[in-house]
C-alpha cells in the first residue's frame, strides 16, 4: 500500500501578502493530489483564515529568535511520527529553513528533504551559520533571475557554500481557473488600478502624482489594498493636495482581486524597490489587462516594453503618466496589449509549468 505524502510550509510573517498566497497556491495543488498538507504558521489570523479555508492543517509555533529550539521541537515532534521518506518541509526565508533544520536533526530524520524559497533580492548572508544552512538543504528556489543573481553575488570570484545544482530559478504562477481567452470588460467608466500592500516602496505617491497630470482625462484610477492608518491618510491628503481625490476610488484589499482586474482597463504596479517577482503583475496577465510597471526588479524578465505593457523609471511621474494616457487614450492598444499579456501567461508562466518545476524538487 502507497504511503501517503507529507507537505509542510513554514510561515511566520503575521499578515497576508504574495509568499503566503504562493505557499497556499501550492499547498492547495497537492492537497487535490492527495497529500497530507500543514502549514506553521505564527497563529496570525490574517494568514490562518485562508488555510483554514482551503483544509489545510495548521500548526503553530511562536517563531522567536534565530535559533528557535521550541518551534523546532515542536516540528521534530511532528517528524518522527511521518513515515520514512515521505515528508517534504517547504520553508520560506532561510530563518524558516534554519528552525527546519534544527528539527530534522533533532527528529533524527535524514529522510525529510527542506526546500527554501527566496522571495527577495538580496545579498546572501556569508556567515558560517548561514554557510550550513545553505549547504544542507536539498534545494533553494529564487523566483526570479534577479533574485538568484543578487543572492549568488555574494560569492563573486568565490566558492559558492553550497552545490550550484541545489539553487534554480523557478518564476512564480498562479493556481487559478483560466478562461480560454480574456474576458473583455463589461461597460463602465475608464480606470487603472493599483493592487497590493499600501506600503513605503510601492511607488503609490508616484501614482498620484501622475494622476495630477491626467486631470481632464476620462481615466478613473483604483486604489486596492490595505496599509496602517497613518500612511494611507498621508496618501489621501497627497490626492486631496494634488486635487485628484474625485479621481480615485479606495478599496480595502481583497484576497482574491481577480474580479476587480476584470472590471478595469489596466494595471499600474510602479514599485520603487526591487520587486523579486510580483504576483499583483501576473495577476493582470492572466486577466488578460495590459499594465504599467517598473522596470527596476523581475519585471522584465516576464514583460517586455511595449508588447504586454509598459515599462517605467521608478519615481517618474511624468513617464508614468505619459505611459498611462497612451494606453487611456487608445482601446485598440489595450485590447492588443492584454491579448499579448494573456498569451504570455499562458506560454511562459502557467500553473502547469510552474509545478512541473516544483515536483521534481518533492519528488527526487
Amino acid at each position: 500500500m502507497a504511503v501517503a505524502k507529507t507537505l509542510i510550509h513554514i510561515l511566520s510573517a503575521n499578515r497576508w501578502g504574495g509568499v503566503e498566497r504562493y505557499a497556499l497556491d501550492i499547498c492547495r495543488h497537492y492537497i487535490s493530489c492527495g497529500w497530507n498538507v500543514a502549514a506553521v504558521t505564527r497563529d496570525a489570523k490574517a494568514v490562518d483564515t485562508f488555510f483554514e479555508k482551503e483544509g489545510v492543517s495548521l500548526l503553530h509555533a511562536p517563531f522567536g529568535s534565530m535559533l528557535d529550539l521550541q518551534s523546532a521541537r515542536m516540528l521534530a515532534k511532528i517528524l518522527k511520527k511521518c513515515d520514512p521518506d515521505s515528508v517534504t518541509i517547504h520553508a520560506h526565508g532561510f530563518r524558516n529553513a534554519f528552525t527546519a533544520l534544527l528539527a530534522r536533526k533533532i527528529a533524527g530524520r535524514k529522510d525529510v528533504r527542506i526546500i527554501s524559497t527566496r522571495h527577495k533580492v538580496k545579498k546572501g548572508i556569508d556567515t558560517w551559520l548561514f554557510r550550513r544552512i545553505y549547504r544542507n538543504l536539498d534545494a533553494i528556489i529564487c523566483v526570479s533571475r534577479i533574485a538568484a543573481d543578487r543572492f549568488l553575488s555574494t560569492w563573486h570570484n568565490k566558492e559558492l557554500p553550497f552545490p550550484r545544482e541545489r539553487l534554480v530559478v523557478i518564476h512564480n504562477s498562479l493556481n487559478v481557473n483560466l478562461p480560454s481567452s480574456p474576458e473583455r470588460k463589461e461597460k463602465g467608466p475608464l480606470s487603472a488600478m493599483f493592487h497590493g500592500p499600501l506600503i513605503p516602496g510601492k511607488g503609490i505617491e508616484t501614482l498620484i502624482d501622475a494622476m495630477s497630470m491626467l486631470k481632464g482625462s476620462r481615466l478613473r484610477l483604483k486604489i486596492v489594498g490595505s496599509g496602517t492608518p497613518d500612511y494611507v491618510d498621508r496618501l489621501r491628503r497627497r490626492a486631496l493636495t494634488r486635487g485628484v481625490m474625485d479621481m480615485i476610488d479606495w478599496y480595502k484589499m481583497s484576497p482574491d482581486p481577480m474580479g476587480l482586474i476584470a472590471e478595469c482597463d489596466f494595471g499600474v504596479l510602479p514599485s520603487h524597490t526591487e520587486e523579486a517577482f510580483g504576483l499583483s503583475n501576473i495577476e493582470y496577465m492572466a486577466c488578460g489587462r495590459p499594465q504599467v510597471c517598473s522596470s527596476n526588479g523581475a519585471q522584465p524578465e516576464y514583460l517586455t516594453d511595449g508588447w504586454e505593457g509598459f515599462l517605467t523609471t521608478p519615481g517618474n511621474a511624468a513617464q508614468l503618466a505619459d505611459a498611462m494616457r497612451k494606453l487611456a487614450s487608445d482601446a485598440s492598444l489595450r485590447q492588443r496589449m492584454g491579448e499579448r499579456a494573456f498569451k504570455t501567461f499562458n506560454e511562459k508562466l502557467s500553473w502547469q509549468k510552474f509545478i512541473s518545476r516544483i515536483d521534481p524538487l518533492y519528488n527526487p
